[in-house]
Formats: C-alpha cells, sequence, structure tokens
C-alpha cells in the first residue's frame, strides 16, 4: 500500500533540512483555517476531468467533508448519472427528488431536494439515474448552459462553498458545471493515459471562459493514486508539474484500498478512518486550498 507522502531527499535552506515533497517542491505544512465569522456567499468549485475512474467523486466527498470539519458550510452536488457521490455518502436515492428534478422544474425550490448527511455542515444535492436524460431534455431550453448555475444560485448565500462533482464527460452537464463555477478542480490520475486528455479539458474550459463564464479559474491540479514506489507513476507527477506548474496542488493522494472501504461504509475517509495517511492527505488539501484563497 501506498500513501502520500515526502520524499525522503531534502534541499538545505537557510541551512536546515528541508524535504522535498512528491511535486518537487519543498514540503510545507499549511495552518488550521480560521473560523468564519458568518456563512456565504459560496465559492462554486466544479471537479472536473472526462477520463473517468481518477478520483473526482472520492475528491469532492472527502474534500467536501475535510471543509465542513474546518467549520465551513458545504453542499456537495452529485452531479453525475452513476449518482456515486450520494452513494458514497450514504443516501439513498430511490423515490426522492433529485438535482434533475430541479434541472427540469425552474419552479421548484432546492430545499426540498437538499439531504443533510451524517457530517456535520455537510449536505447533499443528491442525483441518480435519471439524471442520464438532462441533457435530452434540456438541449431545447433557452440559456441551458446556466440552468445549473440558476439552481445554485438560489441556496449559494448558506454556504462557503459548493462543490460540483462532474460526470466523466465534456457534455451538457459538464458545461453546466463549468459556468456555474467560479473554479476548477482537475483531478488526476498519476497514469500515462489520464494525461491525453487533460488538453481538451482545458480547451473546453477556456471555451466556458470565452464565451459563458469569463470569471473561471483553475484552482490546481491535484494528482491523484500516486504510488512512490513505482517510477510510472513519479515520472507521471513530473510531468504534469511540468505542464502545469505552480497550478499543480502541492497535496498529493495516495493509492489506497481504505477509499473503497470508506466508500462501502458511506463514509468519508476523513469518518471513517480519521487518522489514516489518505484522511490526513485531503484535510491538508483542504488547507491548501484555504491557503490559496480558493476557499475562503
Amino acid at each position: 500500500m501506498a500513501e502520500s507522502r515526502a520524499r525522503t531527499r531534502t534541499v538545505k535552506a537557510s541551512e536546515s533540512e528541508v524535504p522535498i515533497g512528491p511535486t518537487g517542491r519543498p514540503y510545507r505544512g499549511f495552518p488550521t483555517p480560521p473560523k468564519l465569522d458568518g456563512h456565504g456567499p459560496a465559492r462554486i468549485i466544479a471537479l472536473c476531468n472526462q477520463k473517468g475512474g481518477v478520483g473526482k467523486t472520492t475528491t469532492t466527498i472527502n474534500l467536501a467533508a475535510a471543509l465542513a470539519g474546518y467549520g465551513r458550510r458545504v453542499l456537495a452536488v452529485d452531479f453525475d448519472p452513476q449518482g456515486a457521490l450520494s452513494a458514497g455518502l450514504g443516501i439513498q436515492t430511490h423515490d426522492i427528488p433529485t438535482i434533475y428534478d430541479l434541472l427540469l422544474d425552474s419552479k421548484r425550490d432546492p430545499h426540498e431536494v437538499i439531504v443533510h448527511s451524517r457530517v456535520e455542515n455537510l449536505d447533499v444535492l443528491p442525483a441518480n439515474i435519471d439524471l442520464s436524460a438532462a441533457e435530452v431534455h434540456l438541449v431545447n431550453e433557452v440559456a441551458r448552459e446556466q440552468i445549473l448555475a440558476r439552481v445554485l444560485r438560489k441556496v449559494s448565500n448558506e454556504y462557503d462553498v459548493i462543490l460540483v462533482d462532474c460526470q466523466p464527460s465534456l457534455g451538457l452537464l459538464t458545461v453546466n458545471a463549468l459556468t456555474a463555477s467560479h473554479g476548477v478542480i482537475i483531478p488526476l490520475e498519476c497514469e500515462f493515459f489520464a494525461l491525453r486528455g487533460v488538453a481538451l479539458l482545458i480547451e473546453t474550459i477556456d471555451k466556458v471562459r470565452d464565451r459563458l463564464n469569463p470569471t473561471i479559474t483553475l484552482d490546481g491540479v491535484l494528482a491523484t493514486m500516486y504510488d512512490p514506489r513505482t517510477l510510472h507513476s513519479r515520472e507521471v507527477l513530473e510531468r504534469v508539474v511540468d505542464a502545469f506548474g505552480e497550478d499543480v496542488l502541492e497535496t498529493v493522494i495516495g493509492r489506497t484500498v481504505k477509499f473503497p472501504d470508506a466508500s462501502v461504509s458511506g463514509m468519508p475517509i476523513t469518518e471513517f478512518a480519521p487518522e489514516h495517511a489518505a484522511a490526513q492527505a485531503y484535510l491538508r488539501l483542504a488547507r491548501e486550498l484555504v491557503a490559496r484563497g480558493a476557499v475562503a
């Protein structure tokens, strides 16, 4: 089992030994985020990658829980017809209203759909397979790319951050998520084929910025499923850093069987195994995003 951890290599800085992290930069600690005086308006962040299996849902669940643990009010939006985020937080989505109902009925109150998770400060807009029909129904709608933005606008003042778990495609649902968002995090598996589609994703983000949402920013590229024991994993991460530079988040998420174990339990890793290195990695990610200003 390989966890996200700093390499043993060190460099001298001010005559003291400083460990070098997996991204090749000095391994910094990020301070515990200060408490907030109030809540809202939310910063909306889409977690997006058209390749499946790169850790989007795992990251959305665990980052949301980590931020909630630091006192942020978080809304996690399941925007994937597979409904993995909802299932990963133990929410049964049969015979309940979902995000699909909000997309199709502009008069429906999102509060009727939002579900409180078992994690304090973390709410969910659930999804199920019905969402797969949304693109067909929305294709003839006026301003169809902005429908999710209109939904989230009704509740954004109640949260500090809204995380949108996108489906693995660059279709109308993903464009909706990008149009509604202030920033994007790209989870990227440390594997060669995961690199191939990133240029297309960046191109899509640029088009959305040019035509629909001029303020959207890249909040970071998050390396996931990193295994420091393999040369391949290390080389891929090095290429990612070469390509994206400071946009690559310093926190790296390692491979571990604890993630599927936590998902089966319907809990984030921060609740399922809070002392585990994977849980600590997501807590560090939350602190890093606060330190970067991506989250209040």
